[in-house]
């Protein structure tokens, strides 16, 4: 089996991406590796969907909407950043912007006047860091060991011990299955009147369907439109949940319902 996620070698997606294949590839942006893999292209997908401190990766909500896939599984790791430089004589900080939101209060205490650089991957940071001195990076510790270059400045910068990054695991759309202990479905009602997101969320309530995730991202289409993402704690082959897929698909008779699947978790510590 192949896989996709963002590169370059060394990305915590990339570590994630280990655990499904042993050949990885590399894209530079979430909404490609998505793209690619409905095209067929690749087997599977790894990349970014939720992280204990910043939340949401908003880019996968999005492109899980635009790209007919399903979601076979899904990783949970924990995250260990570290400040990569070749020396303390360093001016900017580059990493991915979850990267340097993660360890917002670290960088403010310790390098308060240090140009922050959003990149497309921590892995690219640490890249950048390694091929300019003035200029550190954000990531795994085993990154600097990939050259004798880097210096490890700090550990575990992270703003909290508990940080932890999910990913989801995204193939073909016809590979969905209805077996797994959760299920993640996207909805647009095309609708806006008052109490409809309660009539969505009390179809899961009215059959004791506990909601693990429930965000709200802009249709795109006109200011004020919305479309609504759902992680559920049930799989699709459960009587409970077909009928209250029943009752969102009705709610959403204007617009569309997107099942991306049932699946299961898997932690992977690295």
């Amino acid at each position: 089996m192949n896989a996709v996620t963002l590169g370059p070698t060394g990305t915590y997606s990339h570590r994630a991406a280990r655990a499904v294949a042993d050949d990885v590839a590399f894209r530079e942006s979430v909404t490609a590796i998505i793209e690619a893999v409905a095209g067929g292209e690749f087997e599977r997908g790894v990349v970014p969907i939720e992280n204990s401190i910043e939340g949401s990766v908003t880019e996968t909500l999005d492109a899980l909407a635009d790209y007919e896939v399903s979601v076979t599984s899904e990783i949970v790791t924990p995250i260990r950043h570290a400040l990569l430089a070749q020396g303390d004589s360093f001016d900017t900080i580059a990493s991915h912007a979850q990267a340097l939101a993660q360890c917002r209060s670290y960088l403010e205490a310790h390098y308060p006047n240090a140009t922050q650089e959003a990149v497309a991957s921590t892995a690219r940071g640490v890249q950048s860091a390694r091929e300019n001195s003035s200029i550190a990076g954000i990531g795994h510790p085993d990154n600097a060991t990939n050259g004798a270059d880097l210096q490890i400045l700090a550990e575990d910068i992270q703003d909290q011990d508990s940080n932890a990054t999910r990913f989801f695991v995204v193939a073909p759309a016809a590979e969905r299955t209805d077996a797994g202990g959760k299920t993640s479905l996207i909805v647009y009602p095309s609708a806006n009147y008052p109490g409809l997101l309660l009539e969505l969320l009390e179809a899961f309530a009215d059959r004791d369907i506990n909601l693990s995730r429930v965000e709200s991202r802009p249709s795109g289409a006109r200011l004020g439109d919305y479309l609504f993402h759902f992680d559920i704690e049930a799989g699709v082959y459960e009587s409970r949940v077909q009928e209250a897929f029943a009752e969102i698909e009705e709610l959403a008779a204007d617009g569309w319902v997107r099942n991306l699947g049932s699946y299961d978790t898997k932690h992977v510590l690295y």
